[in-house]
């Protein structure tokens, strides 16, 4: 249960931020429809072609498939001002989808019995995995390469599940909040990790 609402929070959360940011580069429906995917299943497609796991189990969550669709087709037709409104919480939306994806992209990896550097790298791609990807085909600068720290805490998730030390889902949901709360500091606070320029 734990894994299928995690599923739906983050293909919600992704979709909604793909889609948004695809109407503020004047995208067309169907560029609305594709940075909306991308961002909501490229995390884990990238996941499954680098720990091994069939990759056509992507193509298996036919419900997510319709809930992404149906949720990009309701914020293309949204009024301007409930998109403006929207586009304040845009950073929450990307925060909650790498929090759910981060978490249910690490319990993958441990399912299958990867080591602890795969879960920790299952973990990272599949929560900034489809926002890279979205961010690439919107001509954006990657979130995952700002100054705002993004993809160490979707790491630490994953390190905390490769260790065991998570168990149970109020203990998963602890997690969730955790990682959502340390986003939005991160943001707020503009924590950023160290960074060298040789120009």
């Amino acid at each position: 249960m734990t894994w299928e609402i995690l599923n739906i929070i983050g293909t919600l959360a992704f979709a909604v931020s793909g889609a948004i940011i695809a109407m503020e580069e004047d995208y067309d429906i169907l560029g609305v429809h594709v940075l909306g995917f991308t961002t909501a299943f490229g995390g884990g497609t990238i996941r499954n072609l680098l720990i091994g796991s069939p990759i056509e189990d992507i193509w298996a969550q036919g419900e997510l498939f319709i809930i992404a669709f149906i949720v990009n087709t309701i914020v293309f037709f949204l009024p301007n001002f409930l998109i403006e409104h929207w586009h304040r919480w845009g950073i929450f939306f990307d925060a909650i989808g790498l929090a759910a994806f981060a978490i249910q992209g690490a319990f993958v990896a441990v399912q299958i019995g990867a080591p602890l550097s795969a879960v920790i790298v299952a973990a990272t791609l599949t929560g900034s995995g489809g926002g890279m990807i979205r961010d690439v085909f919107a001509g954006r600068k990657p979130m995952i390469f700002r100054a705002d720290i993004y993809a160490l805490w979707a790491a630490l998730a994953g390190l905390m599940i490769g260790l065991n030390l998570i168990q149970g889902p109020w203990m998963t949901v602890a997690l969730f909040v955790a990682v959502i709360t340390f986003r939005m500091l991160s943001v707020h606070y503009k924590w950023q990790l160290p960074r060298r320029s040789i120009s």
